[in-house]
């Protein structure tokens, strides 16, 4: 296989079924949703069937735990494919939305309007059902996708990948609208990363190497993330029993996930009246809690070393500190934030204020599980990532977020003086 002229022949087709989809109808891209969605649950045993190919592939690869994870579809998750397709094909479509309307001196009326971003090309490693996320957005925000998904959830991929096309299919939209790289060919990936005659943004969906070789090697714009360093402050007026559930919910749900907790940050105000009943409760749950100085008290906790602040761990292990209440917290998250995500425990609506204002991230949350950070929580039915950077999208990238805009100027004859 020439990988070159393969990757070519598929931006070339998929450029020309993004022509297409620009004007499709919002309900014959709706219909394609719904249709892959029907075939996803109908074709349920041959996709279950083709990631266990995966989950061998991975177990002899020595993926370890949370990767396996990631790999892994049942019954369940197979459904929670089918409901995100569903929940993207009902929602309204962003396309050709009226964003802002004005009239000028001139007699002009402007309009600013949602369009397509054009072609999108996901990277992405280990989790099968990014293929029906990401193909799933792109098509409702009227863009064609080049999926390339990670060579452990090849057979699993290729499944969803074909439901996906019986659903273009069946709403008579352009099979290429979604096309899968149909090999594990890394070097597929540095051709995608290049293609700026067809491909119009990229976005990759995996660990820390994947993300920074295509931030270092991509020539095409690119929404990601690095890194999801997401911490947890743990304010002097914290409601103890609240923050309990929240942190060990926030660490221990799915550690592999880019939204679980990885640093404590708890006042020193708070813990001279509680201690630090959560960390207790973490190493009862199995979590090997890394802990600074005036913490290493506590049973069960090891000490931490300066490499546990700013780590992304994706694992059973936390780090926690003290601090010098909301300021000391806003100076630590801004050394070692990612700026994915950072959560604010408090009952105190001015430390809460505080916190929004001064911390940076993409999503803040308070009183709240960090695990809620993710585009089908947000009501966007799914997410093709979640981007921390300043341009264009930031925080889950929705189908809304799939889009860019122009201006529609309507004149009477109108003539510049």
């Amino acid at each position: 296989m020439d990988i070159q002229i393969v990757m070519q022949e598929i931006g070339k087709k998929a450029k020309a079924a993004s022509a297409v989809l620009s004007y499709a109808k919002a309900d014959q891209k709706t219909a394609a949703l719904i249709g892959a969605a029907e075939a996803v649950w109908k074709r349920r045993a041959e996709i279950i069937k083709a990631n266990a190919k995966d989950m061998e592939f991975g177990r002899e690869k020595g993926l370890s735990p949370a990767m396996m994870d990631r790999l892994m579809l049942d019954e369940d998750r197979i459904r929670g494919i089918v409901d995100g397709l569903r929940m993207v094909g009902e929602q309204p479509d962003p396309v050709g939305v009226i964003t802002a309307e004005w009239d000028m001196p001139s007699g002009l009326n402007i309009r600013r309007v949602r369009t397509p971003l054009g072609v999108i090309g996901v990277i992405y490693e280990s989790r099968p059902n990014v293929t029906a996320d990401a193909g799933g957005l792109c098509l409702k925000a009227g863009n064609a996708a080049i999926l390339r998904g990670g060579s452990e959830s090849f057979y699993s991929s290729t499944a969803i990948h074909s439901c996906l096309v019986d659903g273009l299919k069946s709403a008579g939209l352009p099979v290429d609208a979604i096309q899968l790289v149909p090999t594990r060919d890394r070097a597929a990936v540095s051709e995608m990363l290049t293609m700026t005659d067809y491909i119009d943004v990229i976005v990759p969906r995996g660990g820390k190497g994947l993300v920074g070789l295509v931030q270092r090697e991509a020539r095409v714009p690119v929404f990601a993330h690095l890194e999801g360093i997401v911490h947890i402050y743990i304010d002097a007026a914290a409601d103890v029993a609240k923050a309990r559930e929240i942190i060990v919910n926030a660490k221990t749900r799915r550690t592999g996930i880019c939204g679980a907790a990885e640093c404590l940050l708890i006042d020193r105000v708070f813990y001279a009246a509680h201690g630090a009943p959560f960390v207790d409760d973490l190493v009862e749950a199995g979590v090997e809690v890394r802990v600074g100085e005036g913490l290493h008290d506590i049973s069960g906790t090891i000490p931490a070393t300066a490499d546990d602040w700013g780590n992304e761990y994706l694992d059973m292990i936390i780090a926690a500190k003290l601090v010098d209440g909301i300021d000391g917290a806003i100076e630590h998250i801004g050394l070692y934030s990612s700026n994915h995500t950072d959560a604010v425990l408090t009952e105190d609506d001015a430390v809460a204020e505080k916190f929004f204002e001064r911390v940076d991230s993409a999503i803040l949350m308070r009183n709240a599980s960090t695990q809620f950070a993710d585009g089908g929580e947000f009501g966007f039915g799914a997410e093709i990532g979640i981007a921390t950077g300043k341009m264009h999208a930031r925080g889950p990238v929705g189908a809304e977020q799939l889009t860019s805009f122009k201006y529609l100027v309507v004149g009477d004859g109108s003539i510049r003086a």
